[in-house]
């Protein structure tokens, strides 16, 4: 069974948002990471970008495949986890931790209401 922490937010493709202190931080889900099995490498996004809501913005590639990591909400990107560029286990050790991927400015957290919660994220992967 996956883990579905109740603070967050959860978008249908798999990513998870958590609000901190005026800036969100963006990574996959526990059901995603397992799925991709291990990751060997990620595509970071470049610090600076304006992203639109459910645009593309990085990858993760694994063992598997490669899968896009598409932005929950719209803003700024403000930073990327540059230790997954050393250790991309780490999105598979700890996905809701240390293997998170970005962090973003946005300018309205209006878009929140259009994720899932995670009881329909739940639901969504059958848990």
């Amino acid at each position: 069974m996956s883990e579905v922490p109740a603070e967050l937010h959860y978008t249908e493709s798999h990513e998870w948002i958590r609000v901190e202190a005026g800036e969100v931080v963006i990574g996959i889900t526990d059901f995603a990471q397992n799925a991709l099995t291990d990751v060997v490498w990620v595509d970071l996004a470049e610090v600076g970008a304006v992203v639109d809501a459910m645009e593309s913005c990085a990858s993760v590639e694994s063992v598997k495949s490669v899968s896009e990591i598409y932005a929950p909400v719209s803003g700024e990107i403000i930073a990327s986890n540059m230790e997954l560029e050393d250790a991309p286990e780490r999105i598979n050790e700890d996905p809701y931790g240390d293997g998170w991927i970005l962090r973003m400015a946005t300018a309205d957290n209006a878009n929140l209401e259009a994720l899932l919660d995670a009881t329909a994220y739940a639901a969504l992967i059958g848990e």
